[in-house]
């Protein structure tokens, strides 16, 4: 998928809280560009942004280099950057570091599982501890995002698929994640398990995805330190592997595994408590951080 060039595409409320609107932000944690008031023909939602292909993304990049209808940062609410994917799929023991840190051998192939839409929260929204678990951990993750339908995508043209990428939190409730059969869907999937964010970062602004550094800390402690450069399948291969199964659409997102360093695997093992601030960053992508509560 050839775009006009890089991007750091975001969905926000102005003051109010008025319904959600498309923008750009001119460099990381800079002012914005509405991008629905300098394009008001363009969809309101970013999946429908992205599923106009790229003519919709030669406009927006118009009017990132217009400079006109610039908004402050002060005074807005960034959102998830995508809140409606069809959908969202994880990949569960990707980093080598990771499998090192609980024992666990390299998988043969890539182990796929998934979140509910209804997980995605904002990049500075709070996390809420649900009363059913005592033992939520923290995962940051490199999410990349589908910007052209495939089905069994061949690894050679995989990347031509993807728009671009944001940083995630796959927050995981672990006594929900090792029983009920050991399905890991339901201790993944309560309310607000997955923050995104601040942008979705088009690929032409990454210099190389497989190369960046990954962090996490909690209350300003590093707990997460690593490099996607320990990904067991890289994106190509992730992206033709799960085409194999399903067709990626525009909007879909994929949350590509964890490094090492969450809580299950500290010794004494250490959860999430309300009050807790998680703060999750990827180099070029940004930073998401929550509130525990």
């Amino acid at each position: 998928m050839r775009l006009a060039g890089a991007m750091r595409l975001v969905r926000f409320r102005g003051p109010g809280g008025a319904e959600p609107r498309l923008g750009l932000e001119e460099a990381p944690g800079g002012a914005l560009v509405d991008l629905s008031a300098a394009e008001p023909a363009l969809p309101g939602s970013m999946r429908s942004l992205l599923e106009s292909g790229p003519s919709a993304l030669a406009a927006a990049h118009r009017a990132l280099q217009s400079g006109q209808f610039r908004v402050p940062r002060d005074g807005v609410r960034l959102l998830a950057p995508l809140g409606d994917p069809q959908k969202l799929i994880c990949v569960g023991l990707n980093y080598r570091d990771h499998c090192a840190e609980q024992g666990a051998r390299v998988p043969a192939d890539p182990v796929i599982f998934n979140k509910f839409p209804s997980a995605i929260t904002g990049p500075f929204d709070d996390i809420e501890l649900p009363q059913e678990s005592s033992q939520v951990d923290w995962e940051v993750e490199l999410a990349a995002v589908i910007g052209k339908k495939g089905r069994h995508i061949e690894e050679s043209v995989a990347m031509d698929h993807v728009v671009g990428f944001t940083v995630a939190n796959d927050v995981s409730a672990r006594d929900w994640q090792m029983r009920n059969g050991r399905q890991w869907l339901l201790g993944k999937t309560f309310d607000t398990f997955c923050p995104l964010g601040p942008a979705l970062v088009t690929k032409e602004a990454v210099t190389d995805v497989h190369n960046l550094r990954i962090r996490c800390s909690v209350n300003g402690q590093v707990m997460q330190d690593s490099s996607t450069s320990q990904l067991i399948f890289p994106l190509p291969k992730l992206i033709a592997w799960v085409s194999r199964f399903v067709t990626l659409v525009p909007g879909d997102i994929l949350l590509t595994g964890t490094p090492a360093g969450v809580g299950f695997f500290r010794k004494p093992p250490v959860f999430l408590k309300r009050g807790d601030e998680v703060q999750c960053e990827i180099e070029q992508l940004g930073v998401i951080c929550n509130r525990v509560v």
